[in-house]
C-alpha cells in the first residue's frame, strides 16, 4: 500500500478539513459579533424595501397596459367563489321547493286543465 504521507488525496482531504475548520472558526466568531447581526438587519430591510418598490412598481405597470394586478385576481377570484356559493345555494333551495311542491319530473310546470263543461251525448244522441 502507498504510504499516507505520500498519498494525494490523503494530503487533499486533511488540508480541505483543515481549511473547514478555519472557516467554521471564522464565521463563528464574525456571527457572534453585534456589528454582523446589525449588518444582517439592514440587509433584509433593504431587501424588503426594494421588493415593495418594486411591487408598486409592476403594478402601476399593469394599471398603465390595462391589466389586473395580482392582487384585483385573487380579489375577483374570492368574489366569485363567493357568487358560485350563492348560486348553489339558490339551486338547492328551487330543487327543495320543486320537490316539495310534487311538480311532475318532466321540467315543465303542470298546466292547469280546462273545466270539462261539454257533456258526452245521451243516449238518444242528443247534447243538452
Amino acid at each position: 500500500m502507498a504510504d499516507k504521507s505520500n498519498d494525494p488525496v490523503a494530503i487533499w482531504q486533511n488540508m480541505i478539513g483543515e481549511m473547514e475548520k478555519g472557516f467554521n472558526s471564522f464565521a463563528n466568531q464574525a456571527m457572534a459579533s453585534p456589528e454582523f447581526s446589525k449588518v444582517v438587519n439592514q440587509v433584509g430591510g433593504v431587501t424588503a424595501g426594494a421588493q415593495k418598490q418594486l411591487g408598486d412598481l409592476m403594478e402601476k405597470y399593469l394599471v398603465s397596459m390595462n391589466l389586473p394586478s395580482r392582487a384585483q385576481m385573487v380579489s375577483m377570484a374570492e368574489r366569485l367563489q363567493s357568487i358560485e356559493g350563492q348560486l348553489n345555494e339558490i339551486k338547492a333551495l328551487l330543487h327543495q321547493v320543486h320537490n316539495n311542491s310534487g311538480a311532475p319530473d318532466s321540467g315543465y310546470p303542470a298546466a292547469p286543465k280546462p273545466p270539462r263543461t261539454k257533456r258526452p251525448p245521451s243516449s238518444g244522441g242528443e247534447q243538452k
